[in-house]
């Protein structure tokens, strides 16, 4: 048979799209380095420790850092003693090492609060009972580590390249961890690998060639260092005002903006003392919330979002804190629990729809997708990779944790008469609205140990 040339390198998906973006990431068992390159080059500070002499020089190019450690010894994390990490990634280590329970209460101590774990573990007894991700887990949560989501890596098409022989070597491709061989990564990575991962998890045991398990330490309650977040469009009607209302109800957070207006508001915001980011040229909602989001987990333990112009109340923000600080991952204030006067009639029943809809399909029992005020635990925000291109990312945020069993809850505000206008596109915000809806299906595992979504009365 003709030899194939193919179009990009061997990678492990699963891992490299439950990354997130961490601050800092440890890789144990790093080989050359590869999986935490797409974290480096979003600012992440990656450190990597490995047994075999051989892969440091490359893995030394690769990451900030990279120590060679025996990792079976209790001096195995010596090199990174006294340092925390937000992520320590475990590609397959868990299954190279003798004893990995002791691996895994040496890595706990290393985590900031909150902090997460990414393991992967072959699966190997395809077609039965799913015995190593069972153990997986039972060593993880040993650990004192709380178990979110599973996820998998396939192996349909893996197998048919086998079969077919566009790896060559048999030995070589049994060998290889969860990789695939197709005409290039773009069509792989987002128009196959969509729908092949799907249908493994519905049928792991026969159909994964590993698992993926993201765990975090559970955070502790207490308090949180504080960002109050506006997106803002020519607001200079309501900025001033709207920082000190902020101000008001929680002095000591820091206030940051995502702006892009032409008008005075950056320069009226940073009068008052908040921080202004541009996004110029303006990219949309999306974009500026997904800037805004990421910005604050740099910096801050907790954000809290609101619009800038009135409709949200201010007052609700030390309701919010309290429940991010009693341990709470994610706030949604729902608007749009019941009917409120200031909303037009059409909007109030779009919005209803659109959560009747995520509640169908995602058992999700929210009823406002779409808030504009929200708290976020930013240790949560930092192990997902949320992407803002296109609008309704307020779903993905809501959705996704509440899939991935973060404890989210849901309480009922007041939406008040808007100051300025409205920005909103509504065909455009509608189309995406569902485009996110389904493209969250297939994410995260509320089998095990189902929802953790709450509402609460007024």
């Amino acid at each position: 048979m003709a030899e194939t040339t193919f179009l990009f390198k061997e990678v492990n998906y699963a891992i490299e799209q439950n990354i997130g973006r961490p601050r800092t990431l440890l890789e144990i068992g790093t080989d050359v380095g590869q999986s935490s390159q797409r974290a480096r080059s979003r600012g992440t500070r990656t450190v990597g420790l490995e047994m075999i002499k051989d892969s440091l020089p490359r893995a030394k190019d690769l990451m900030d850092e990279a120590h060679f450690a025996e990792l079976e010894s209790d001096a195995a994390l010596e090199p990174v003693k006294g340092k925390r990490f937000d992520l320590v990634v475990l590609e397959g280590t868990l299954d190279r090492v003798r004893d990995p329970e002791a691996l895994l209460r040496r890595v706990t101590p290393l985590l900031e609060d909150g902090g997460h774990v990414l393991a992967s573990v072959a699966n190997r007894k395809n077609g039965s009972a799913d015995d190593s991700l069972t153990a997986a887990v039972r060593r993880i949560e040993a650990a004192g580590l709380e178990v979110m989501r599973v996820d998998v890596n396939p192996y349909i098409i893996r197998a048919a390249a086998m079969r077919l022989g566009w790896y060559g070597d048999p030995q070589h491709a049994a060998d290889l961890k969860a990789t695939h061989t197709m005409p290039g990564r773009f069509t792989y990575g987002h128009v196959l690998r969509p729908i092949e991962r799907l249908i493994a998890k519905n049928a792991p045991g026969a159909l994964a060639a590993e698992h993926v398990i993201v765990a975090r330490l559970p955070p502790e309650p207490g308090p949180l260092t504080l960002t109050i977040g506006m997106l803002t469009l020519n607001e200079k009607e309501s900025v001033e005002r709207m920082i000190d209302d902020i101000r008001r109800y929680a002095p000591d957070a820091k206030i940051l903006l995502v702006d892009s207006s032409s008008d005075e508001t950056p320069e009226l915001a940073r009068a008052k003392g908040a921080r202004v980011v541009r996004q110029l040229p303006p990219r949309g909602h999306g974009p500026a919330m997904e800037r805004l989001m990421y910005e604050a987990a740099k910096e801050s333990e907790a954000l809290i979002y609101l619009d800038c112009d009135f409709t949200y109340p201010a007052e609700m923000i030390p309701k919010i804190r309290a429940m991010l600080e009693s341990g709470v991952d994610l706030v949604n204030a729902s608007r749009t629990s019941t009917y409120p006067k200031a909303m037009p009639v059409p909007n109030f029943m779009a919005n209803r729809f659109f959560a009747a809809t995520a509640q169908l399909v995602h058992g999700v029992p929210t009823t406002d997708v779409h808030s504009g005020m929200r708290g976020y635990r930013l240790s949560m925000v930092r192990a997902f990779d949320f992407d803002g291109e296109g609008d309704a990312i307020p779903l993905d945020t809501l959705i996704l944790p509440a899939r991935s069993n973060y404890k989210v809850v849901e309480f009922p505000i007041d939406y008040n008469e808007r100051v300025g206008f409205s920005k909103l596109a509504k065909l455009r915000g509608t189309v995406w609205t569902f485009i996110r809806i389904a493209g969250a299906i297939g994410h995260g595992d509320r089998v095990r140990r189902g929802r953790r979504y709450s509402v609460q009365a007024r």
